[in-house]
C-alpha cells in the first residue's frame, strides 16, 4: 500500500489557521490531549490499519 505524502489538503493555510485556533488558550497538557483526540478521531475515520501503520512509519 502506498501512502499519499503529497500535499492533499484544500486551502492548507486556512487549515493551519483552524488548527492553531483550536489550540488557542489551551495549556500544554490540554493541547497535547487535543492532539491525541484528533489523532484517534482521524485514525478512526481512516479505519484501515495498514494505512494507519504506514502513516505511523512515515511520521516517525
Amino acid at each position: 500500500m502506498t501512502l499519499n505524502l503529497d500535499p492533499n489538503i484544500a486551502d492548507p493555510d486556512g487549515f493551519y489557521d483552524e488548527l492553531l485556533a483550536a489550540h488557542e488558550g489551551l495549556s500544554k497538557a490540554e493541547s497535547d490531549a487535543l492532539n491525541a483526540r484528533l489523532i484517534l478521531t482521524l485514525c478512526n475515520q481512516i479505519g484501515d490499519r495498514a494505512v494507519i501503520r504506514a502513516a505511523l512509519r512515515a511520521a516517525r
